[in-house]
């Protein structure tokens, strides 16, 4: 059975870290040369049995979203 989701802004990349707090963990995704930092429950990083090198996507949901340039 396959899945889906409503959530459009999805970056898949490589997780390069995971730091497992007494309630929360802190998962690094690479995604390109770019780095995105999730907290998520200690008990989700366990369940999904995350670990560095694991290709993974990380689903963003925001009211905000703001766009920056550098301008000459």
């Amino acid at each position: 059975m396959t899945k889906q989701i409503s959530g459009r802004n999805q970056l898949t990349g490589k997780i390069t870290a995971v730091q497992l707090g007494d309630v929360v963990a802190e998962v690094t995704v690479a995604v390109g040369e770019n780095l995105v930092d999730a907290i998520i429950t200690r008990k989700s990083a366990i369940a999904l049995d995350l670990k560095v090198g694991d290709i993974v996507t990380a689903l963003i949901k925001s009211t905000e979203v703001m766009i920056m340039k550098d301008m000459p």
